[in-house]
């Protein structure tokens, strides 16, 4: 039997990405720098085991596909409205700022208009994914210097879609403005203007529809046929794949489903994203960085000066303090991964010399490879800078100090709105406790939406729905589904996004009560356990039944529950709640 050229690729790229990766963890590297390392190790140009490249360029286009998705699923409106200042005036002067320094850089080298502008391009574009990471890891999305990132970000991201659309013309493949140029751009509107009625009427209509079946293979389904959809009707009327991408997530960004298919859609964004940068990596020549080691060092400082400089002009503008301006720079003084996308559109159509790109692969990866080094490193060069003798109003800025602006905080996450999650909310708001409620029936989310209830649609066991319902900032968790094994998954998920929440699980077993209690519940309550306590405890107080009586009891039924400690049990639950099976 022929063995699958594509497996043989497959098992190559994954088995040495493990070793890579675990590599990268132990020196607290970024994840795209392992699969970068990965690609320069097994490509043409170093231990040369992959066989057909071109196998691999179509795994990566669908990285780049499914990349674009998720990034314009997590675009929306009310995003860019919170941060508005950040994304408008801080995006596009870090933007402008960056690309009129590439500009002059290419100038001085030699290059002419086209190649210079599309040297800013790719020197504008810092690494969502690495910087975004790792204020995650520490908790700081919501800083001042964290919001300006995100907001910054956002237009990154956006931008990037009309730089890749603006790569052909600066290669000299489309000059002059020719009425195919005219179409393209009306083809253009006339998508736009039906991504904009899919997303307001056609596309929230079908996934409510599909979401009442439960199904989580149609469900997915249903997603990647709207993503490929539009990505092959983008194409195939003139216009790029990637763009496509984007705008499919846009279209499901505004529904209330954005939350479910970002988490259904991530793993498989993750693996094949993984594939585009074993590609870019498998093109980068290690005898180039042997042959040019002073000229790639000096680049890469030169651009990380120029990029951080940008950035931090970009935030004094935004009268931010001198400590958010010096966070804020050194956290996007990196080459993002867009940057990689661009660089490909522009080597396709021969946009400078083959020198130039190897040192773009070169500088672009050691930047992303620093940038845990400077982000660490941030907060203390920061507390040296403010002990110079400088201005007050550099210091302090000129903005009143923020606060956290979060629609829900100190909150009580509650998952699954059945009877116990009713229940639970009513009582909650007798009580002026805030809640937010997930659910998987659309619907209940439906209904009750329209009863101004908090609630969206989503499977609490994905990341992307409890950062969504800002469980990092959430008091409690009370898990209230029938899905046993669910339960798990969620109680799994929750503790590690925020390890101090105190989780509250529901069970219809007395037998999953001790496997919860160890994975991290913090109080576990059992349909069987609750019903037949509050049965016999009722009883026994009907007979006005002595609490030394009681407890007799207690301590018999232990024995009949083979050794379980229901006593334990009875401290870790409400006493005398009632469940519902």
């Amino acid at each position: 039997m022929d063995e699958i050229p594509l497996l043989h690729d497959i098992v190559v790229i994954f088995g040495l990405s493990i070793g890579v990766l675990l590599l990268m963890y132990r020196f607290h590297m970024p994840a795209i720098v392992g699969f970068l390392c990965t690609g320069v190790l097994c490509g043409p140009h170093a231990l040369g085991l992959i066989r057909d490249e071109g196998d691999v360029q179509v795994l990566a286009n669908i990285g780049i596909i499914l990349l674009l998705f998720s990034v314009g699923m997590e675009f929306s409106f009310k995003k860019i409205a919170e941060y508005w200042s950040y994304f408008l005036i801080g995006g596009s002067l870090q933007v402008g700022l960056t690309v009129l320094g590439g500009m002059l850089v290419g100038f001085i080298t030699g290059a002419d208009l086209g190649e210079a502008l599309f040297l800013g391009f790719l020197l504008s574009l810092s690494s969502t994914a690495i910087v975004l990471r790792l204020l995650s890891e520490k908790m700081e999305n919501d800083t001042p210097y964290g919001r300006v990132i995100i907001g910054m970000m956002i237009f990154q991201d956006i931008i990037a879609i009309p730089m890749m659309l603006a790569v052909p013309l600066l290669g000299g493949v489309a000059k002059t403005f020719t009425m195919e140029t005219f179409w393209v751009f009306i083809k253009g509107l006339g998508i736009l203007g039906l991504v904009l009625l899919s997303a307001d009427k056609i596309v929230p209509f079908l996934l409510w529809r599909i979401a009442r079946t439960r199904s989580r293979e149609l469900f997915l389904l249903a997603v990647f046929t709207i993503c490929s959809s539009v990505a092959w009707l983008t194409s195939n009327m003139g216009l790029s794949l990637s763009l496509g991408a984007f705008l499919a997530g846009l279209i499901i960004s505004e529904s209330d489903y954005r939350n479910e298919a970002l988490g259904d859609i991530l793993p498989f964004q993750d693996i094949f994203t993984s594939f585009f940068f074993v590609s870019i990596g498998m093109l980068l020549n290690l005898n180039f960085f042997l042959e040019h080691p002073f000229t790639i060092l000096a680049m890469t400082l030169g651009v990380i000066f120029l990029k951080a400089f940008c950035a931090g002009v970009s935030c004094l503008f935004l009268k931010m303090p001198l400590r958010t301006v010096i966070l804020t720079a050194l956290a996007m003084s990196q080459i993002g991964e867009f940057a990689f996308v661009i660089a490909k559109e522009g080597e396709a159509i021969r946009l400078g010399s083959e020198y130039h790109y190897q040192l773009f692969l070169v500088v672009a990866l050691l930047s992303m490879a620093i940038t845990p080094a400077l982000m660490a490193a941030a907060p203390y060069l920061a507390d040296q800078v403010l002990r110079l003798p400088l201005p007050a109003w550099l210091k302090s800025g000129l903005n009143p100090p923020e606060k956290k602006q979060h629609a829900f905080k100190e909150h009580t996450l509650i998952v699954g709105y059945g009877v116990s999650g009713q229940m639970l909310a009513r009582s909650s708001k007798a009580s002026n406790i805030p809640y937010v409620i997930l659910e998987m029936n659309a619907d209940t989310v439906r209904k009750e939406k329209k009863k101004g209830e908090l609630i969206y649609f989503g499977d609490a066991s994905h990341d992307s729905v409890l950062h969504h319902a800002n469980i990092k900032e959430a008091k409690v968790v009370a898990i209230l589904i029938n899905d046993s094994e669910a339960v798990f998954r969620i109680l799994e998920t929750a503790r590690k996004l925020n390890p101090k929440i105190h989780i509250i699980a529901r069970t219809r077993y007395l037998a999953d009560m001790e496997r919860l209690l160890e994975k991290g519940a913090d109080q576990v309550v059992a349909d069987d356990l609750g019903a037949s306590v509050e049965v016999f405890t009722r009883v026994l107080h009907a007979y006005e039944v002595g609490s030394e009586a009681l407890e007799k009891v207690i301590n018999d039924m232990k024995a009949d529950f083979h050794g379980f400690d229901l006593k334990a049990a009875l401290s870790k639950a409400p006493r005398h709640e009632t469940s519902v099976s």
